[in-house]
């Protein structure tokens, strides 16, 4: 076991070493091959110790998780966080305020993906990354407006110097740069991007947009791309990703060159047709992803949790599941500090219950599938801090409760 420095006063004086016990979970921890019934203490807002026994005694407060899984925090890498602006579109109503939905469904890490570009992305620190608990990090568009009514085709706003200048000067947070939604001629919004991520040493994310004769996913993956660079929306179908009912080779042939692929279920890029096809062949997605903004999450996606259960119920085991939702995704990004349970890590927990039933599930054409297994977030913790507790399972009782009276 190992204590943190700063911790052995307070043991010293409490007798109690944790401040949060998870006890009893099923502990999910792809980085560390853990996938054992385990006990997770947490103390000053990292991961203290993860064992087979902690007694309660050490910890200030324990919740019993036992017949849940407990995995590293949900990282979601493709979502539109830039509400509030009084812009339409991305860039304003159709964004998300991040604390109004991630931690209900286990995430702890966001990527907003490209809603602002090189010109406003300082706009969206202000009043976005820096102003909220969840983590969110962002991949800057290409385009200087970013996803605004302009639209992202005007080759003229496609500047990689000013898009890696602007990288540069907030890497805490710029994890990457991203296109999307090109229906113009040629490749620039894709060369532009990719320069970028050059001057930069960091990944692109495709939305490839609109194809023809000349722009297709094998050229994509095979002349345009590098290895490490995502392609989202891999089971949409709009890019012919499924042909006459058969995987397109040019999937398998850019994995093999390591380009990464990202579900990004969104509004309109998951269909059975497309995934079933997928999934059967054995391509399954290396990470998973919302597209959250306000038509998706109220449509066939709804959130995290939905989208990782229809990866499960086409047959990828929850280990896997759970690696393409946290160890995979942060190192896509070039974060390997997140997305795992190690002793020191930054304790940001995703506590999942696995129900089992008769369920449903929507893709965006609004077609159901039946499925067996659903997932739900009984508990997030963020930074060591319950911020999402769905049963009490983190609370005291009301009748031990310590009520204070408020001044009025």
């Amino acid at each position: 076991m190992r204590i943190f420095p700063g911790l052995l006063l307070a043991a010293t004086l409490s007798g109690q070493t944790y401040d949060l016990l998870l006890k009893g979970g099923h502990v999910i921890d792809p980085k560390n091959r853990l996938n054992a019934v385990m006990d997770v203490a947490i103390a000053g807002g990292k991961i203290a110790a993860v064992e087979k026994e902690i007694p309660s005694s050490r910890a200030k407060r324990t919740a019993d998780v036992r017949g849940l899984y407990v995995a590293p925090g949900l990282i979601d890498i493709h979502v539109h966080v830039y509400p509030r602006t009084g812009e339409a579109g991305l860039t304003g109503d159709s964004s998300v305020a991040p604390d109004a939905f991630s931690f209900r469904s286990g995430v702890t890490t966001m990527v907003d993906a490209g809603t602002t570009g090189w010109r406003n992305f300082p706009d969206f620190r202000k009043r976005v990354i820096d102003r909220t608990r969840t983590r969110v990090l962002a991949l800057i568009n290409i385009v200087g407006g970013g996803m605004g009514p302009s639209g992202e085709d005007d080759p003229a706003e496609m500047d990689a110097e000013a898009a890696a200048k602007m990288a540069k000067a907030h890497s805490d947070v710029v994890v990457g740069f991203k296109t999307a939604h090109f229906k113009g001629k040629g490749w620039p919004s894709i060369e532009k991007a990719v320069q970028a991520g050059r001057l930069t040493k960091l990944p692109v994310m495709v939305d490839f947009g609109y194809i023809d004769q000349d722009r297709n996913i094998n050229t994509l993956f095979l002349d345009k791309l590098r290895p490490g660079d995502i392609y989202t929306h891999c089971f949409s179908g709009h890019r012919d990703e499924v042909v006459s009912g058969k995987l397109n080779p040019a999937m398998v042939a850019g994995r093999k060159r390591g380009i990464i692929f990202d579900i990004g279920h969104g509004g309109g890029s998951f269909y059975w047709p497309v995934a079933t096809v997928a999934m059967a062949a054995g391509f399954h997605p290396d990470s998973i992803s919302t597209d959250l903004h306000t038509g998706s999450m109220n449509a066939g996606m709804k959130d995290m949790l939905n989208v990782m259960a229809k990866i499960l119920n086409l047959g990828a085991p929850i280990e896997e599941v759970i690696k393409m939702s946290t160890w995979n995704p942060a190192n896509q990004i070039q974060r390997p500090q997140l997305g795992h349970l190690t002793v020191g890590a930054e304790a940001d927990v995703a506590v999942l219950k696995l129900e089992r039933g008769d369920f449903g599930f929507i893709d965006s054409a609004g077609a159901r599938s039946a499925g067996k297994q659903r997932l739900a977030a009984e508990i997030t913790v963020r930074k060591g801090a319950v911020v999402w507790d769905l049963n009490g399972r983190a609370a005291t009782e009301w009748e031990k409760f310590p009520y204070k009276p408020r001044a009025r």
